[in-house]
C-alpha cells in the first residue's frame, strides 16, 4: 500500500510561515467593519451550516472548514486578490447556540487562516476582538443576518 497524502511536518512548516504574517492581519472591529464595506472583499464564514443558519454576519458566505478544496474555494473566492475577512465562533460571546466557543488554541480562525494561505490566499484579514451579541456586537456595528 501507499502511504496516505498527509503532511504533518508540511503542515508546521506552513504554520510557522503564517505565524509572523498572520500577526499582522489581525484587525479591531472597527478596520473589520470599514474593509467590509469596500469593493473586492469577501465575508467568509466557515463555521458548520447550522451555526450558520442559525447566525452569522450579515454578507457573509459559508463555505464549511471540513469542505475546503481547491475547487471549492476557488467557486466562492476566484481570484486570489480578493480581499477575505473571516471570524469564527471565539469572536462572539453570548449566543452559544451559533457561536459555540471552542478552546482557545484550537479557534476555527487558525486553521482558516493557514489554510486559505496555503491555498495561496493571502489577502485575509481576521477579526481580533470578543465581542458580545446583542450588546458590544450591535455597539460596534456588527449586523447579523436576524
Amino acid at each position: 500500500m501507499e502511504p496516505s497524502n498527509i503532511d504533518y511536518q508540511g503542515f508546521n512548516q506552513l504554520t510557522n510561515e503564517v505565524e509572523k504574517y498572520r500577526n499582522t492581519r489581525l484587525i479591531d472591529v472597527y478596520e473589520f467593519n470599514k474593509m467590509l464595506k469596500e469593493p473586492n472583499t469577501i465575508l467568509l464564514d466557515t463555521r458548520s451550516r447550522a451555526a450558520f443558519e442559525t447566525r452569522h454576519i450579515k454578507g457573509a458566505v459559508h463555505l464549511n472548514f471540513s469542505d475546503f478544496t481547491e475547487g471549492k474555494l476557488a467557486k466562492v473566492i476566484p481570484s486570489k486578490e480578493t480581499r477575505i475577512l473571516i471570524y469564527c465562533n471565539n469572536n462572539f460571546s453570548g449566543d452559544v447556540t451559533a457561536f459555540a466557543s471552542k478552546m482557545a488554541p484550537l479557534a476555527l480562525n487558525i486553521p482558516t487562516f493557514i489554510n486559505l494561505y496555503g491555498y495561496g490566499y493571502k489577502n485575509i484579514y481576521e477579526l481580533k476582538d470578543l465581542l458580545v451579541v446583542g450588546e458590544s456586537a450591535e455597539k460596534a456595528g456588527i449586523v447579523f443576518n436576524d
